[in-house]
């Protein structure tokens, strides 16, 4: 319908009419001499719109964050269905572990498949009879033993020439392994808010729950249950908790050594265990009443707290009175029975600082008596610090009736126990590597602590006289 003239004159048309550049154009030129070229007004004009968008962009990762899990009302249907759901989770958990009678089972399989080393006389299993083993124990326990008996866990144990190993360790690392489950399931029965943590008094729960099957606390007296309780428990606090934030670990606690200590208590007869191992186990009836009866001679006032001058008369009166000045400062908070400002220490701080006491040579005993020896609060000791420190072990030292001694020759022999990588300074992190640590502080808050290490020589020789004899 088109002609072919009229079509050629418009191409002609649009090629001869120029398009002029956008630079001449009027309104272009305005808008750059405006913006300028990245500085100024201009820039901020461009940058607006984009903090705006990042500002926007960081407000929609904020709102996308997890919101905190919130705790369910007690009663409510949704804390009913949580208390269901952990429940029946820990059942599971603790239907697929081994009971008394399968590891009974276990043994028996394992001592009649098992060799007798010809030169040990130690009962032992290749890799052979331990697939076959596996394969008698899942048929007659079930295959809730089986994961026991993996290439991986046959690898854990010493092999001898032969790439045998002996059945005994590796029983015992069954038994501890359902051991340590078993914990893990009570442990998270009685962790109420389910946090993996547990609270003091849910520690005592878990406690007085074990004492029936305790066999050296059966017949512990109903009136002391409580009480024994609470100084078990606050065993862990101070060593599952060392920053004092009112609960413990439950991984923490499975490995510690408290556990191991309270679970040596299953022993059957009390004749297989000397007083003085009873003694010095924390978790035993003895220990327990030990701790009871001497805050007792010490709270002369009987209030139930103890003053700084009933606190001196602790182990026979051989701490230094500094030191007894810095406990209070440092971990007895201020008392709010009496008038002023006086600090009394209740029972839970006089069981912190007999823990610390006992056990000076572990880093949580060494770090609550740092503290004291650390006059300033500076966080090292200087010579000076160890001079104050050591004057007063001087003074009860001559007024025991010693020999003279000379505060500068001991202030040089504790820089040279320790070694510090600062020699102007000591730390607690040199008191921890020294392995000298717990030393140290004796000899600087007990009199009784410098005396042993002054006769160390006599008493190791007093020590192994005995063995000799025997």
């Amino acid at each position: 319908m088109y002609s072919g003239s009229s079509d050629g004159e418009s191409h002609e048309a649009a090629t001869q009419r120029k398009i002029p550049p956008v630079s001449s154009m009027l309104w272009v030129r305005n808008l750059r001499r405006y913006i300028g070229s990245g500085a100024g007004l201009g820039s901020e004009a461009l940058m607006g719109p984009l903090k705006q968008r990042g500002s926007c962009l960081i407000y929609l990762k904020k709102s996308n964050r997890k919101a905190p899990k919130l705790k369910p009302e007690e009663g409510s249907i949704s804390h009913r269905v949580q208390k269901l759901a952990k429940y029946r989770f820990l059942k599971k958990q603790s239907d697929l572990l081994l009971n008394a009678d399968d590891l009974d089972a276990m043994w028996v399989c394992l001592r009649e498949n098992c060799v007798i080393d010809d030169a040990t006389g130690a009962e032992k299993m290749n890799y052979e009879d331990f697939c076959h083993i596996a394969s008698v124990c899942t048929e007659q326990i079930g295959p809730k033993c089986r994961r026991f008996f993996s290439p991986s866990n046959f690898m854990k144990f010493e092999k001898d020439e032969s790439g045998r190993i002996a059945i005994l360790p590796f029983y015992l690392y069954v038994m501890r392994t359902v051991s340590l489950t078993q914990a893990r399931i009570d442990m998270s029965e009685l962790d109420e808010d389910s946090d993996g943590f547990l609270q003091p008094h849910e520690m005592e729960a878990y406690i007085r729950g074990l004492i029936p099957n305790l066999a050296q606390l059966r017949d512990m007296p109903a009136a002391f249950v409580q009480m024994y309780c609470r100084i078990a428990a606050h065993k862990f606090s101070f060593f599952c908790d060392p920053h004092r934030r009112g609960k413990a670990c439950i991984k923490k606690v499975l490995l510690s050594n408290c556990l191991q200590e309270l679970m040596e208590l299953h022993q059957e007869s009390e004749e297989e265990v000397t007083d003085t191992e009873q003694a010095e186990n924390w978790f035993s009836l003895t220990s327990a009443q030990r701790i009871c009866d001497m805050f007792l001679a010490l709270d002369k006032d009987m209030n139930g707290t103890l003053s700084k001058q009933e606190l001196k008369e602790y182990a026979d009166g051989t701490l230094t009175e500094i030191f007894i000045e810095r406990v209070f400062d440092e971990h007895v908070r201020r008392c709010k029975i009496g008038a002023g400002s006086n600090r009394e220490m209740d029972f839970d701080s006089f069981l912190d600082f007999v823990l610390a006491l006992e056990n000076k040579d572990t880093p949580e005993g060494l770090t609550y008596l740092f503290r004291c020896l650390d006059l300033n609060g500076r966080g090292f000791l200087t010579t000076a610090d160890i001079h104050s420190l050591f004057r007063d072990v001087h003074q009860k030292w001559i007024e025991g009736g010693n020999y003279e001694l000379c505060i500068e020759d001991v202030r040089d022999e504790i820089w040279d126990m320790v070694k510090p990588a600062d020699p102007l300074r000591i730390t607690l992190a040199d008191l921890l590597a020294c392995k000298q640590g717990g030393t140290v502080a004796s000899m600087l808050i007990d009199v009784r602590g410098f005396w042993a290490h002054d006769n160390r020589e006599n008493l190791l020789q007093e020590e192994e006289e005995p063995e000799e004899e025997s």
